[in-house]
């Protein structure tokens, strides 16, 4: 018996290692399901955003222009995940190619570790990591439609968006999330208020200085002509459905399940929406008497934008700090632009770039990690900028020399619905839908 005990001992002794190795190894895979799960919920969460873009951006426009905004979005979701398979994956990750235009191929060359926790640190697989990149990448041409809406002839924008998603932003993602030389140089962008918001943002103030203001916005006399939105309720809905996404944007770039960065993130995401959302309120208060509910709703975007670069790194009070100045921030710009004679349909360019910088920068002010300096998140602002200002001007010029860039003023009175589709996106006759006969003509008169 006393043989047996100590043999057992042994055989306990000898196989407590790999009984605890089995345990981590079975923990590990669990972590694992679990990592890509959240991760996979995170990518539906952003393609949801896809749809409160086009219910922001259509709410804010005129009925005329609801099919065509519409087709825009529809457009670019499709477009843009069918590019970052063919060449935007391969341009924003290079892999070992590195450097300022490196290229790991074309399509979806699965790695042999792609499928396993040795792939990302067991965050995610290989095509969780594509489908989850992928929805971000559409994102910034959703952003230039906004803010080029009501004038801009729809193949020359197909032609500007697949161009844009396919090149200009994989390029310059590839600098920060591909290992590039922001990321060497010490550039800090959690989640993309500049590397997404930033980069639509500058494409779009490009976008519609080129392609001029709606006709009728801007009097001779500098009168200011205000264009309300057709549809508030739609509008609000999109931006709800915005900051339910935003639980995927920013939560999904936590790129695993971590429990504590994982509702860290969320919260301070949550914090600084809200805080955005009341910022715009008090500020416009100054502008008018009477408040305005498409300012407040381009508030909580401010936030929501404002936060994206720093959302795991900061406290949740410092969040909240940085989404009233994004709110405040929103309606100021919004009112430069309108002065400057800037004609953004939907305030894309206000939320987008003006509270895509401050976020930027708001990283090397309140994050909790000293290596974020204000000096490091200038230089990432400043080489975006440039970047992408260079490479729109050059595309929306290019496009306007070849194809054109805006609709007839005929067709821009008429409403590009009918002048782009020959349709109406609201039937307000006697409930039956049908395809309208062209005209030969359509008077230009006052909307």
């Amino acid at each position: 018996m006393k043989k047996l005990g100590t043999l057992a001992s042994l055989a306990l002794v000898t196989l407590t290692p790999a009984l605890a190795l089995a345990e981590e190894a079975e923990v590990t895979a669990g972590t694992f399901t679990a990592n890509n799960v959240w991760m996979m919920v995170c990518a539906g969460l952003v393609f949801i955003m896809h749809l409160g873009f086009a219910s922001l951006e259509t709410g804010l426009t005129r009925s005329k222009n609801a099919v065509n905004i519409l087709f825009k979005n529809t457009f670019i979701i499709c477009i843009g995940l069918l590019t970052y398979f063919v060449v935007g994956f391969g341009l924003m990750y290079p892999g070992e190619f590195g450097g300022y235009l490196g290229f790991a191929g074309v399509g979806l060359p699965v790695p042999e570790n792609g499928m396993t926790t040795a792939y990302a640190s067991g965050g995610y697989t290989y095509y969780t990591d594509f489908l989850f990149q992928a929805m971000f990448a559409a994102t910034a041409a959703t952003i230039v439609s906004g803010a080029v809406a009501e004038r801009i002839k729809l193949p020359s924008f197909m032609v500007f968006a697949t161009i844009f998603v396919a090149f200009v932003y994989t390029i310059a993602g590839s600098w920060k999330w591909g290992g590039g030389w922001l990321q060497e140089a010490g550039f800090y962008d959690f989640a993309g208020s500049t590397l997404v918001h930033s980069v639509g943002g500058w494409a779009a103030l490009v976008g519609a200085i080129i392609i001029g203001p709606r006709l009728g916005k801007y009097g001779k006399n500098g009168k200011i002509t205000p264009i309300p939105g057709s549809n508030m309720p739609m509008a609000t809905v999109g931006v709800f459905l915005l900051w339910l996404g935003w639980f995927g944007f920013n939560g999904g770039s936590v790129l695993s399940a971590d429990p504590a960065l994982t509702s860290v993130t969320l919260v301070t995401t949550c914090l600084a929406a809200a805080a955005g959302g009341i910022g715009a309120m008090f500020v416009y208060m100054f502008v008018s008497k009477k408040p305005d509910l498409s300012m407040a709703l381009n508030g909580i975007l401010a936030g929501l934008v404002g936060i994206t670069a720093g959302a795991d790194s900061v406290t949740p009070l410092s969040s909240i700090l940085i989404g009233l100045i994004a709110g405040g921030l929103v309606v100021g710009s919004v009112l430069l632009f309108d002065k400057i004679k800037v004609d953004d349909p939907v305030g894309a360019i206000s939320v987008h770039l003006t509270c895509g910088v401050w976020g930027t920068l708001a990283v090397g002010i309140f994050s909790t990690n000293a290596e974020h300096t204000i000096l490091k998140q200038l230089t990432g602002v400043a080489a975006y900028g440039v970047f992408t200002v260079v490479c729109s001007t050059v595309l929306f010029l290019g496009i306007k020399a070849v194809m054109g860039l805006r609709v007839s003023e005929e067709e821009e009175v008429e409403g590009l619905d009918y002048g782009e589709h020959e349709a109406h996106a609201y039937d307000v006759g006697s409930g039956t839908i049908s395809a309208m006969p062209k005209r030969e003509t359509a008077p230009i008169a006052a909307e």
